[in-house]
């Protein structure tokens, strides 16, 4: 089968399309044929090695996944000897950041993971843009118990975890800030911002306003210049580690204060969470937001439009057979 073959630690130049062995589902597994996957943050700092510290974890010279691609829809080709959830033939759509495989034409997939039936009313291309995004903004909304009577601010709207934590937020009935660029004010409101900030005319920092959580979708600001704007027992949360890695000791320093505070949780894949975005997609209340579409082979090009930081929502690969 064909697939973007990831050698090493590097820039998206290493990457190759590749004839390798295509896989067998074990007894528990499915195997998927599939026909869209994306290529996301995630993808593109692990393959990077970026920060430096996470090879220490991941791997020191080589990160231990030769095929990357967390998101995927497509259509079940096997199943397993055990597996009676699905069968041949199901489309079905899911996150796998324990092995990734997604860049590729087949991939293996536990069927207890996160993996479900994709969305009736989405296409495969639609469908993988309503996975990591969402998955990543519910674990800190896990963490806090958002509910109609909290206040957020979410900066980075536009970006594939900020666009659909607006969303998921607007579903639990709080009230949202959007901080976004200018070009992507109307998408806030079309997606339910209560209001809006332009942070290419405005620094939200200045804002005389208070809220119950901050939330940094785009990793770009800091708990230290955004602190005056949380209420009391307010949360700060962000998708990166911060500047210094402030966010990660902060987190542990409010683990023992009742104030203000970070928090970090590490997110944990579940089929709950892909069954109830599949759910809310089903119902209009997820909309996926899509900036361009590529091929496979295309896979370091795509690397190389989400490095630039400008992307809208999710740049999704469709996968050719």
């Amino acid at each position: 089968m064909k697939a973007i073959v990831n050698p090493g630690y590097g820039s998206p130049d290493i990457l190759t399309l590749q004839d390798i062995p295509k896989p067998s589902p074990g007894p528990n597994e499915v195997l998927v044929k599939i026909h869209a996957t994306t290529v996301n943050r995630t993808d593109c700092g692990l393959r990077a090695g970026k920060p430096f510290f996470v090879r220490f974890i991941i791997g020191l010279f080589r990160p231990p996944w030769k095929v990357m691609g967390s998101e995927f829809s497509g259509v079940v080709e096997a199943v397993g000897s055990e597996v009676s959830e699905f069968k041949s033939g199901d489309e079905v759509f899911g996150l796998n950041q324990k092995t990734f495989g997604a860049h590729a034409e087949f991939m293996c997939m536990p069927a207890s993971g996160a993996i479900t039936l994709k969305p009736s009313n989405l296409s495969f291309e639609e469908s993988v843009a309503i996975i990591e995004g969402p998955w990543l903004a519910m674990n800190y909304y896990h963490a806090v118990g958002l509910n109609k009577d909290h206040k957020i601010l979410i900066n980075g709207t536009s970006g594939s975890i900020g666009s659909s934590g607006l969303q998921l937020a607007k579903h639990f009935g709080a009230d949202v800030t959007a901080v976004i660029n200018t070009k992507n004010i109307e998408l806030a409101k079309k997606l339910g911002a209560d209001r809006v900030i332009d942070y290419q005319q405005e620094d939200f920092t200045k804002l005389n306003d208070r809220f119950d959580f901050i939330f940094d979708a785009v990793g770009k600001s800091s708990y230290s210049r955004s602190k005056h704007l949380l209420k009391d027992r307010g949360r700060y949360f962000s998708t990166e580690l911060g500047p210094g890695l402030e966010n990660i000791y902060m987190s542990i320093w409010g683990a023992i204060t009742r104030n203000k505070k970070v928090i970090f949780p590490i997110p944990k894949e579940n089929k709950q969470d892909i069954l109830f975005f599949k759910t809310l997609a089903e119902n209009g209340e997820l909309k996926p937001v899509i900036d361009r579409y590529y091929t496979l082979d295309q896979v370091p090009d795509a690397c190389r439009y989400v490095e630039t930081g400008e992307k809208t929502g999710h740049v999704v690969i469709r996968v050719k057979h």
